[in-house]
């Protein structure tokens, strides 16, 4: 199978070194806008070669879109305006503007929207993790307006490189997507920003963090140019979340004022039970 991926960043690199690992692909194209992220994914043995979009396109039966959401819904509508049997997917973090982006467009059929739920917090082609994906969810969205086949084939490339798959509406996807991994990027900038002012010399907090401090912070370094347009596109179900966790933080801060530390404690174990969500995720 031929695959064109369409942007050299964490996902897309990740997946093509993925794909490579596991002979999934015959040879993979790589589209990028970044002359110097280009010759680093080549330099990589990420992808055989770069290509302009146009090639991509006309050579690839599988077409991948791994640059911002934004950029997706830009691009979306000009590539399946030149698909005939071609599959296109994206990988983005919201789905619900991006597949209005083609509603009713000739080609929907052969569009298949996702969401492999995997990264870190870093970028570029250097950033690439051959087994990002291994043991992680793929959500595809509203898999009634893909063609049959194509949604066949993008679920098969995704289990193929140790995912597994669940279906779901966008719109629901956009919102859950909001509690368990957009939210947890804004707090993570919050905190960041919070410790960075209140805190003036680096040399104390670097001397002072430890393994809960980092692992708490560690999203506030991920890449603006990614993650801004997500949270313009998701800013509706963004603002809910935001909106219940500053009620939580405001009722912890008059706990502390209250001194009141036995409810605080209630709620403390309260938290816990998230334990019996993740570890059987």
């Amino acid at each position: 199978m031929h695959i064109g991926i369409i942007g050299m960043g964490l996902i897309g690199g990740s997946l093509a070194k993925s794909l490579k690992s596991r002979g999934m692909a015959r040879h993979i194209l790589g589209v990028e806008a970044n002359i110097e992220h280009g010759k680093q994914a080549i330099g990589l043995g990420l992808i055989d070669e770069i290509v302009p979009l146009q090639t991509a396109i006309e050579t690839c039966d599988l077409i991948v879109l791994a640059v911002p959401v934004n950029a997706i819904i830009e691009i979306l509508p000009e590539v399946l305006d030149q698909v005939t049997h071609q599959t296109v997917l994206d990988v983005g973090s919201t789905k619900s503007q991006i597949s209005l982006s083609v509603e009713g467009h000739p080609a929907r059929g052969r569009y298949v929207a996702c969401h492999p739920m995997a990264g870190t917090e870093f970028s570029g082609p250097q950033a690439a993790v051959e087994k990002l994906f291994e043991g992680k969810c793929n959500v595809v969205c509203n898999p009634e307006k893909s063609d049959a086949d194509a949604v066949q084939k993008v679920v098969h490339l995704f289990e193929s490189i140790g995912m597994y798959t669940i279906y779901q509406d966008a719109q629901l996807h956009d919102m859950h997507a909001a509690y368990v991994s957009h939210m947890s990027h804004v707090s993570s900038i919050a905190l960041a920003l919070t410790v960075l002012h209140k805190e003036k010399s680096e040399e104390e907090i670097f001397r002072l963090a430890s393994g809960g401090f980092r692992s708490t912070v560690r999203l506030a370094k991920s890449n603006p140019a990614t993650w801004i347009p997500i949270f313009e596109q998701n800013r509706e179900h963004l603002l809910d979340v935001l909106d219940e966790h500053i009620t939580v933080l405001s009722k912890f801060r008059s706990l502390l004022i209250k001194k009141d530390f036995k409810t605080f404690h209630q709620l403390m174990e309260e938290a816990n039970s998230i334990k019996n969500i993740i570890n059987t995720a």
